[in-house]
């Protein structure tokens, strides 16, 4: 798939930091600057969840919190578990920052989640984390195996070819990278009902117990679309991967107009010197 291209690329200096290219890609740069702009979204996302205090919550693919510190706010027990450690880091800071005292960040993998034991969270959710992990059989099975009987899983996903901002800048920046290696899965796979129910079957999850919609997530920022274009092209890895090949191809000035235009063009904001840009997502909810 064209966007897979944006997640499969890594830049050669990157794999001699860790032998797990998906830690690499997204230890580059600095995602915690995208992240700011989605605060708003992630706290009315958590708001569906029927969070109550004292739930056990798994949020995996954490990020630096935006659906964590939500569901540790509303009185849960939360693990933050996300393959960038720069991100972990970025997560537990501002626990500290807000003095909670119920949400910790820690290092690992979503394929593999073998220290933590069967059945322990009341709710797992992920919000465009787990998704980008390799291996999304092992991933859904791990996820079924963490939660507990009774418990949920909810998922928010990116969908291939949908016309709205995220997948549209994978799209575009596919057209300058090379094609992905061998054997690759590409993460927008999450976004296709059919590939869900296949992978939670693996899992042992009845069909009838994975249910889909398709929702909104919002990005929110006082910066004006090309200064927020900058922040993907210096700081998103997929995007430095692909300006690291456009500038290599001449092709930089070129990847940069479409991505200004494609910002532009999804703006709501009333205000130019703002952004606000709707995007659609496909939200998973597994009943376990």
């Amino acid at each position: 798939m064209a966007e897979g291209r944006a997640i499969a690329r890594l830049d050669k200096n990157m794999e001699t930091i860790t032998a797990n290219p998906n830690q690499a890609l997204w230890e580059k740069g600095d995602f915690t600057r995208i992240a700011a702009s989605m605060r708003d979204s992630g706290d009315e996302l958590v708001a569906t969840l029927g969070i109550r205090p004292g739930m056990k919550v798994l949020d995996l693919g954490c990020g630096d919190g935006t659906t964590a510190l939500p569901a540790a706010r509303r009185g849960a027990d939360v693990l933050g578990v996300d393959i960038a450690r720069n991100l972990v880091a970025a997560g537990n800071r501002r626990v500290a920052e807000e003095g909670l005292t119920n949400c910790l960040f820690r290092h690992g993998d979503a394929t593999s989640l073998a220290d933590l034991e069967d059945d322990s969270f009341d709710i797992t959710v992920s919000a465009f984390g787990a998704m980008f992990a390799p291996q999304p059989v092992d991933v859904a099975k791990q996820m079924v195996r963490v939660t507990r009987p009774g418990g949920r899983i909810t998922m928010g996903n990116w969908i291939p070819g949908d016309p709205t901002v995220i997948a549209q800048i994978l799209k575009v920046v596919a057209d300058f990278t090379p094609p992905p290696p061998p054997g690759f899965v590409s993460p927008m796979r999450w976004g296709v009902e059919a590939d869900v129910v296949e992978r939670f079957s693996a899992a042992g999850v009845p069909a009838s117990n994975v249910a889909f919609a398709r929702e909104t997530f919002t990005f929110r920022t006082d910066l004006a679309p090309a200064a927020f274009v900058g922040l993907f092209r210096d700081y998103y890895g997929p995007t430095m991967n692909a300006f690291a090949a456009a500038e290599q191809n001449g092709r930089a000035v070129e990847l940069h107009r479409e991505l200004l235009a494609l910002f532009e063009r999804e703006n709501k904001s009333a205000n130019p010197q703002t952004t606000e840009i709707p995007a659609t997502f496909l939200r998973v909810t597994v009943q376990l």
